[in-house]
């Protein structure tokens, strides 16, 4: 179980890790697809979601809070799926679904993540 809980935390990590790069450097498909969701907010909502992935990914590859990695993460990508629902479009900007696809990706191996840990959350803890 410890392995393939690696494994999650990993295939998060670079998932949301690529698509920081798109995020930061301000690459033309992240900020068309931004300025899609945000209009002329687009710059502060694309820098502000990267900056939470990337807190996410440094949660989520610590052992005592990868519970909240992933739940940030869970949250983050629940968000990206809805707006591929209402707005974008599975297939956004030719991609074929790749975008939607690594959104749930994230999400259900966030959720699998967050069962795993069920026991360090701080609320729950034992009663899952």
């Amino acid at each position: 179980m410890k392995i393939f809980a690696w494994v999650l935390r990993i295939l998060i990590a670079v998932i949301l890790g690529q698509t920081l790069f798109f995020k930061f450097t301000g690459a033309s498909e992240s900020v068309e697809l931004f300025t899609t969701l945000a209009g002329e907010n687009e710059a502060l909502m694309r820098i502000g979601t990267g900056v939470v992935e990337l807190i996410a990914i440094i949660l989520v590859l610590i052992p005592k809070t990868t519970w909240l990695g992933a739940l940030i993460a869970l949250g983050t990508m629940a968000g990206a799926i809805m707006s591929h629902f209402t707005t974008l479009g599975i297939s956004h900007a030719g991609d074929g679904g790749a975008l939607f696809g690594l959104a749930v990706t994230v999400f259900v191996s966030s959720a699998i993540l967050l069962y795993i840990n069920r026991q360090e959350l701080p609320i729950i803890g034992d009663s899952l």
